[in-house]
């Protein structure tokens, strides 16, 4: 240590300038292969139109039917930014009940110092029984984090 002489500079990207916290917990289901509201949803609002903005998503997923699966979209505003795809898929041919779970992060860049609303929506790909987030009004949860550019 007697050798240090000075620290270096302080990064100034990189750093996270705020945190903000969603849950949702009241089951939502679907039996169509159009996509709606899962009910999870979140907002954040920049410091800076050239910060990023880091999301990640847990949330509970399952379905009540064979041969269908979900998928997740996460949307900024109503524009779609990211995809999970068959979610809870088995490919059985009897119905059955499978509880799964959708876990996934992205990186954004809003370009906007609005108030920014983030959102996951889902769909009944085979339309077939029903698909549910929240499954048995178990927590999903968004974390919305500003990272300084």
């Amino acid at each position: 240590l007697s050798s240090i002489t000075a620290l270096p500079a302080a990064i100034s990207t990189g750093k996270v300038l705020q945190t903000i916290f969603a849950y949702h917990e009241t089951q939502v289901s679907s039996t169509a292969n159009s996509y709606s509201d899962t009910g999870l949803t979140g907002a954040i609002t920049p410091s800076s139109s050239s910060n990023k903005v880091l999301v990640f998503i847990q949330q509970p997923i399952g379905k009540t039917a064979a041969n269908t699966w979900t998928d997740v979209k996460l949307q900024r505003g109503s524009t779609d930014i990211s995809i999970v795809k068959s979610v809870s898929y088995t490919g059985e041919a009897t119905a059955n009940y499978v509880g799964t779970g959708v876990g996934f992060n992205y990186l954004d860049s809003p370009n906007t110092t609005s108030a920014t609303t983030y959102k996951t929506v889902f769909r009944n790909v085979a339309a077939a029984g029903s698909i549910h987030a929240q499954v048995d009004t178990g927590m999903s949860t968004m974390i919305l984090m500003e990272i300084e550019a």
